[in-house]
């Protein structure tokens, strides 16, 4: 008797359509991305990044009241409790920031009064309070880290400009700190990408809006997802000099070596978020005069595309910016995590609100009624 075919399979699911969504639309053909319908350039070039993050847990833009409203909010969230600030100062100093990031949310549910609340209001609530949080640890483990003080913040400063406050323990001037909430707007969504479908398989099992962002840390850490934006750099460092870099990635492609920061599923012909900072990098590479990483960049670009049509996707002119900026490389994925949060909690809240256990099927390929030896005749 004939064996039934197995049902088509695609691997890394890819083209496999796994839920509906209203956050986020990714168009590849007209190489665009749409946060609940507003173009990610008009976003970036227009709003805070506060605006963007109210945009994805309420569903429109805020007015200037509500705007106003929500960053006292997020001021007022920004204190951890003493609990979690013992035993972040007790983490080992050499552990990644991402593995002492998503141990911080874990003990943050711990301490939140709503954390077994499902409910639609109490997950904005607790999404809020993390979006609050997440900057405060991030600066924070860098500081401990290098022997640095705790740092509060400064309650008169933006979601954004905070966090680099704390980093660096001075306010960015207005250049600095709008070119920041750019990047982080660039980060907040991007349909279901890898942490995103993480935290939504994690929550689809009505585990927390904890557990679910944890998992997405996870998932963020690996350096085919979030961790691409430190590779890049360090790659740009590594090749040093612009007169470099053409040479530099012909032997890395003759090499098949994988250029980090190229290369997307979801986009053939272009990433809009990479042509969105890659504009914003060349102006601030020149207002800065560090114009040399640009330069580079661009002849990797022009290189990769000339010999393999592959464009840069966001991580590549987002690692570049943030090495102007003075932003330590190893901080570049937990920054990704303090924008993609506002995506991760959204998505969360719109798997529960219409919620349905995520579960596909495999197609076995292993051998089958295979005779079964007695443990004496092993």
């Amino acid at each position: 008797m004939a064996t039934a075919a197995p049902p088509a399979y695609s691997p890394g699911l890819e083209g496999v359509i796994a839920g509906e969504t209203e956050l986020s639309f990714v168009n590849p053909e007209l190489k665009s991305l749409m946060y609940r319908g507003y173009d990610i350039r008009d976003l970036a070039d227009n709003c805070c990044f506060e605006e963007v993050a109210y945009l994805m847990l309420y569903g429109d833009l805020p007015s200037a009241s509500q705007l106003s409203e929500f960053k006292a909010v997020l001021v007022k969230e920004r204190a951890l409790p003493n609990e979690v600030v013992d035993a972040m100062k007790a983490f080992p100093k050499t552990v990644h920031p991402m593995d002492s990031l998503r141990g911080a949310v874990a003990l943050l549910a711990l301490h939140d009064a709503e954390v077994t609340d499902g409910s639609h209001d109490a997950n904005v609530r607790k999404a809020i309070r993390l979006l609050a949080k997440i900057p405060v640890i991030v600066a924070n483990n860098h500081r401990l880290a290098e022997g640095q003080p705790w740092a509060d913040g400064d309650a008169s400063l933006g979601h954004g400009a905070n966090f680099l406050a704390m980093l660096n323990g001075e306010a960015p001037n207005e250049e600095t700190a709008k070119l920041f909430d750019a990047t982080l707007i660039a980060y907040v969504d991007h349909g279901f990408n890898a942490s995103t479908f993480a935290g939504r398989v994690t929550t689809s099992t009505l585990s927390d809006l904890h557990s679910g962002i944890v998992s997405a840390i996870g998932t963020l850490k690996g350096p085919l997802h979030g961790g691409a934006n430190e590779e890049a750099m360090k790659m740009l460092l590594e090749i040093g000099t612009p007169d470099k870099a053409e040479a530099y990635t012909l032997d890395a492609l003759a090499k098949k070596k994988k250029m980090m920061g190229f290369g997307h599923r979801a986009y053939k012909n272009g990433d809009p978020r990479a042509f969105l900072l890659t504009e914003k990098a060349g102006e601030l590479c020149e207002r800065t005069g560090n114009q040399k990483w640009h330069e580079m960049a661009m002849i990797v670009r022009d290189t990769m595309i000339r010999e393999k049509n592959i464009y840069p996707n966001v991580d590549f002119p987002t690692a570049y910016v943030y090495y102007v900026m003075g932003l330590p490389i190893d901080i570049y994925t937990p920054i990704f995590a303090i924008a993609r949060v506002a995506g991760w909690s959204a998505h969360i809240v719109e798997q529960l609100d219409n919620n349905r256990l995520i579960r596909p099927k495999a197609n076995y390929t292993g051998a089958q009624h295979k005779p079964f030896v007695a443990l004496n005749q092993r």
